[in-house]
């Protein structure tokens, strides 16, 4: 299922209208996605396509020679993974100003994830290597 919804960060500085966004979402347990929120995975739902509002207000942070990520300069929220090669936003969930409709389906860099917490359910989970194997740009 795809939809289009909105969402924004803490602050409200920055909001935004995502097209296409798919309720299925994954949690991703690389190193920076733990250290970008602040330990905890990262949970991104794929879109088709975002529009900006306060986008003065955007910083982006290039992670790696073909992604960025997307906050509010202002409070700091986390809103986006950014596929260059693709020019696919990943939205945050937690910025999702309705999250009722997601539902966690992969895990990936799963074996990068600490003892300390696990995700319930019967879903698919992905090592590093699978992840870069099926995800990563040429």
């Amino acid at each position: 299922m795809t939809t289009t919804s909105s969402g924004g960060c803490l602050c409200g500085a920055v909001r935004f209208t995502a097209t296409g966004v798919e309720a299925h979402h994954h949690a991703c347990h690389c190193g920076m996605c733990r250290r970008w929120s602040g330990g905890a995975p990262f949970f991104a739902a794929n879109t088709d396509g975002v529009e900006f509002e306060g986008a003065e207000h955007l910083a982006r942070y290039e992670s790696s020679s073909w992604a960025e990520r997307g906050f509010c300069r202002r409070c700091g929220t986390a809103l986006f993974y950014f596929l260059k090669p693709t020019q696919a936003y990943m939205m945050s969930v937690g910025a999702f100003d309705d999250q009722s409709p997601f539902q966690l389906v992969l895990e990936i860099f799963i074996d990068s994830k600490p003892e300390g917490y696990a995700f319930a359910g019967e879903h698919a989970r992905w090592t590093e290597a699978e992840t870069l194997a099926r995800l990563a740009p040429p």
